[in-house]
């Protein structure tokens, strides 16, 4: 009993050996390729279906706008034959599926469409307003935020002083005006009463910085400081609640971590997940922001081109204009499940 008992296993194919190859194989199948690479894939493919939904009912929804894109091209002297020709044309005497998906099959082959108003690639058209768009978008986005990360710090540090209370007034009244009303009382006070600053175009890049900046500061402004208010406000109390209730922020202060050390090392690391959620929320309303801004301010962007697209129904610039607005808010939340798992590593092993 004892020589059996104390016999090794055998080495072969069978031993002990096969087991740990069985557990390494395993381990190795499992965790194979990069953590966030593999996030990525699962939440790119999540966004398809989306982005797909959305363009369904982007084109369910201007099947329904008012207008004829038919009549639009032809001039509105033209002949019911004239017409007929045009609608033929332009392919919209064809079924409702069928021209869904021929635009979305084009859309794959990187044709935009044409414009029913001016007959000009609607590819071209988004080339010329794009950068409008995007200049305005970058930088309200990061106004807003150089402008609610410190102010929100400094009025997290003592709760119920004379700043905190400022500052949460201010962001109440700016929460509730409009970014409209906004745009125009800037407009009246900086471009018509002070002459500070032109109230209305946009300078291009190309013609030099200075003049750039000075042509975008107001509707940067508008679209920003709401922006920013809210972030604040929202900031500002996370930040509060973590500094009062937090187990880590007592652990730091019993070991003498100073209290602004506290606040920006500790508390505002885990407070920046609800602002980068709060924020990826936000990004459709900052794009969307840009339709109005741009026409008080008559900056030539992609808000613009789709007003007055829906005001000539222009459906082919329309849809496509209202498709990427769209799709850049999907992205964008793309984007912030990725930095999550970036500065979160449990997010990208949470699923193991």
């Amino acid at each position: 009993m004892t020589d059996t008992a104390t016999r090794p296993a055998p080495e072969g194919p069978q031993g002990p050996a096969a087991p740990d190859r069985a557990r390494s194989g395993r381990g190795s199948s499992k965790g194979s390729g990069s953590p966030l690479l593999r996030l990525f894939g699962r939440r790119l493919l999540m966004t398809i279906p989306l982005l797909l939904a959305i363009s369904v009912l982007v084109f369910i929804l201007l099947e329904l706008m008012p207008g004829d894109p038919a009549r639009n091209q032809a001039g509105m002297d033209a002949s019911e034959e004239q017409v007929e020709a045009v609608r033929q044309r332009m392919g919209l005497d064809r079924p409702a599926p069928e021209r869904y998906f021929g635009w979305l099959f084009a859309l794959f082959r990187g044709d935009l469409g044409q414009s029913s108003v001016s007959g000009q690639s609607v590819a071209s058209m988004i080339a010329d307003r794009a950068p409008v768009t995007l200049e305005l978008v970058i930088l309200a986005f990061v106004v807003s935020l150089g402008i609610a990360i410190p102010v929100a710090l400094m009025a997290a540090r003592k709760p119920g002083g004379l700043f905190d209370r400022a500052t949460m007034v201010v962001a109440m009244t700016m929460l509730a005006v409009p970014n409209f009303v906004l745009a125009m009382l800037l407009v009246l006070v900086f471009g018509i009463t002070l002459r500070m600053l032109p109230a209305i175009g946009f300078v291009p890049l190309e013609d030099g910085l200075i003049p750039n900046l000075r042509s975008v500061i107001l509707p940067v402004l508008a679209l920003a400081v709401p922006l920013a208010a809210f972030y604040t406000r929202f900031l500002r109390g996370d930040l509060v609640e973590q500094m009062n209730s937090a187990d880590y922020v007592d652990t730091a202060r019993s070991k003498g971590v100073r209290p602004g050390l506290v606040l920006w090392l500790h508390a505002f690391r885990n407070s920046s997940f609800g602002l980068l959620t709060i924020v990826g929320l936000n990004i459709g309303t900052l794009v969307g922001g840009t339709v109005i801004i741009e026409q008080i301010f008559a900056m030539p962007g992609m808000g613009m081109m789709m007003l007055e697209g829906a005001m000539s129904a222009d459906t082919a610039v329309v849809q496509m204009c209202v498709f990427i607005f769209a799709a850049v808010a999907v992205l964008a939340n793309l984007v912030v499940d990725l930095m999550y798992a970036v500065l979160d590593p449990r997010i990208r092993y949470g699923s193991h």
